[in-house]
Parts: C-alpha cells; sequence; structure tokens
C-alpha cells in the first residue's frame, strides 16, 4: 500500500508539473499582439527569444512567469510540509513541465528561468550564486546560452557546498539543462552561437 506522504508528494509534483507546463511566453506574446514566439527567432518560447522581438517588457513579463512557476511549485511544497528533498523533486516537476509542456503538445523552454525560481525557495543561497554567475557571463560575454550553461555546471558546485542536501536534484536540473541547450553547446563550440 503506497503511503499517504508518498501521494501527497505524488500530487504535488503532478501539481508543479502543471504549472511549469504554464507557456507564459506564448500566452503573453498573444496578448500584446507580438505573435507566437516558437515562430520567431529560435523558435523557444523563453524569455530570451522573446528579447529578440524587439520587446523588453513583454520579454521581463514572461522571464518573471517562468521564475515564479518554480517558486510557487516550491513553495506549495513547503506549505504541505514535504521533506527538503521531495521539494526539490516537485521543483525538479516544474522544470520537468516548462521543457515538455502538455499545454505545448510536449515541447517547451530550456528552464533556466524555472530552476532559478525552484532553487530560490529551496536554498537562496544556492539562487543567489547561480543568479550571479548568469548575470556576470551575460554581462561580459552577452551571449545567453553561454550563461546558462556556465550556470549549469556550476550548480552542482554551489549545491555540495552551499546545500548538499539538495546537491542529487541539483545535479538532475543543470542536467536538464543542459540537454536543453545541446545545439547552443555545439554553436558555442563552433564560434556560431549568436549574441544577444
Amino acid at each position: 500500500m503506497i503511503e499517504a506522504d508518498a501521494v501527497t508528494t505524488l500530487t504535488i509534483m503532478l501539481v508543479g508539473y502543471l504549472l511549469g507546463s504554464i507557456p507564459f511566453a506564448v500566452l503573453i506574446c498573444h496578448f500584446m499582439g507580438i505573435g507566437d514566439p516558437r515562430q520567431l527567432g529560435s523558435g523557444n518560447p523563453g524569455a530570451t527569444n522573446v528579447l529578440r522581438t524587439g520587446n523588453r517588457p513583454a520579454a521581463l513579463l514572461t522571464l518573471t512567469g517562468d521564475f515564479s512557476k518554480g517558486m510557487l511549485a516550491v513553495s506549495i511544497a513547503q506549505w504541505a510540509d514535504l521533506s527538503v528533498f521531495n521539494q526539490a523533486l516537485v521543483g525538479i516537476s516544474a522544470l520537468i513541465g516548462h521543457v515538455w509542456s502538455v499545454f505545448l503538445y510536449f515541447r517547451g523552454g530550456k528552464g533556466v528561468a524555472t530552476m532559478l525560481g525552484s532553487c530560490l525557495f529551496l536554498d537562496y543561497r544556492l539562487a543567489l550564486s547561480q543568479g550571479a554567475v548568469w548575470l556576470l557571463i551575460l554581462a561580459f560575454r552577452r551571449i545567453s546560452s553561454l550563461a546558462a550553461v556556465s550556470m549549469s555546471l556550476l550548480s552542482p558546485v554551489f549545491s555540495w557546498i552551499l546545500a548538499p542536501q539538495l546537491l542529487l536534484p541539483v545535479i538532475i536540473m543543470s542536467s536538464l539543462i543542459l540537454a536543453t541547450h545541446h545545439h547552443n553547446i555545439r554553436n558555442l563550440l563552433s564560434g556560431r552561437e549568436r549574441q544577444l
């Protein structure tokens, strides 16, 4: 028989997945009359691609929405008094929802903002370290994918130092981020990746 705690965790993981699946980029671009971001630029429904349309408010709203999905999912897990590890599983579920959204026929964005939002509520020190790396790389190189890949590679190190209980979930989240950037990584290695 499945224990009540396991049922609660699985239920909240499903809620986290559905929250993560909300395609803020598509919704915001639709309501602001920009068009479908999946048909523009890189075709990625995320804040960076929305920024390429030249509409900064839309990009900021998309970033905020995607970031909030991770925060809200983990906050629900905390409200339900799940263990820290299970809270992280809910954060992973939100990230999976963003990458493979049920509302976009199991396609989606690359998950950086959603991961950061989840980590902020799991351990703010971890999220601050991740955000600092992302911002520094973006500021100096102006390549969003390089910032995301650098953050993902360093996240397990930050977790090992600051929040060792989250190391395995952070490795899983970082691996997902790296997987969503496989095409960008090839472009980075060949020197063909675009700047913002």
